[in-house]
């Protein structure tokens, strides 16, 4: 599995390495029920500390993306989940954000839209076979 991280940025890494698997769920590079590389091999596979691997697991687990189980390591969830309200109310905290730094980046409104609607139509999905 190939992540796109940028260790210049400030952005943890262990956030960057959540971003990209929610990313690969979303657009069903990841599929329902499929098994992520181990805590230790994905660390070496990115060059990371296996720790900054098992916090963004951990974190993922928590936010209902993955499970984590003692035989099949970390395994994507059944998705998508339920709508509720206290992660809508965390997305809307993010998307007022992310609309804000994109007004003052001086973005226009159909603009946004535009690339909003093309990311949310890449989205898909896909349960493991």
């Amino acid at each position: 599995m190939k992540l796109e991280l940028d260790f210049s940025s400030s952005k943890s890494i262990y956030l960057q390495i959540e971003d990209n698997l929610i990313k690969a769920i979303a657009k069903g590079d990841l599929k329902i029920g499929e098994s992520l590389p181990s805590v230790r091999s994905m660390a070496e596979d990115i060059g990371v500390n296996l720790h900054t691997v098992n916090k963004a697991y951990n974190e993922l687990k928590d936010r209902g993306y993955l499970n984590i189980d003692r035989r099949k390591g970390a395994v994507v969830a059944d998705l998508p989940m339920e709508k509720n309200e206290i992660k809508e109310k965390e997305l809307f905290d993010e998307l007022e954000i992310l609309i804000s730094n994109s007004f003052l980046s001086g973005i226009q409104k159909d603009e946004f839209l535009k690339l909003a609607e093309k990311i949310y139509n890449e989205c898909e999905v896909v349960k493991n076979d």
